[in-house]
């Protein structure tokens, strides 16, 4: 039982590291990782640049729920998030938001799914932006 729940730990790192990089590779900044509210954790905070049409910059907060799976034995790692978690990672995002008023920005929840390869293959990492309705 330890055991799989240390290989659990270790997967879920292994893909929040992965997502992290990806979404760096894509412009974002990572603000803050595992942060811990009274409705759950949320795994990724990041800020995503927007250039807007009129040259002026804007902001959008992201919070970022990473999924991992290490094969398709249960199903997509996507698949796993419920109406509960869902509603979880709203609350969490918005006592966020109230909590760090500096944070004007708009937010939205997104979710990074990554299955991991055969041996000596490449993870596929799937980004669903917006995929958590506020």
């Amino acid at each position: 039982m330890e055991a799989m729940k240390n290989h659990r730990k270790v997967l879920g790192q292994w893909g929040e590291d992965l997502a992290a990089g990806y979404l760096v590779e894509k412009g974002y900044t990572i603000l803050e990782r595992n942060v811990r509210t009274r409705y759950g954790e949320i795994d990724l905070i990041a800020r995503q640049p927007i250039a807007k049409a009129d040259g002026l910059a804007s902001e959008t907060i992201v919070f970022i729920e990473v999924k991992a799976r290490a094969s398709e034995t249960f199903g997509m790692p996507e698949e796993s998030i419920n109406a509960r978690k869902r509603e979880h990672l709203l609350a969490a995002a918005q006592v966020y938001m109230q909590a760090h008023a500096e944070a004007d920005a708009a937010f939205r929840m997104d979710v990074i799914s990554i299955q991991a390869g055969p041996p000596g293959q490449q993870p596929i990492i799937t980004h669903f932006e917006d995929a958590i309705r506020c």
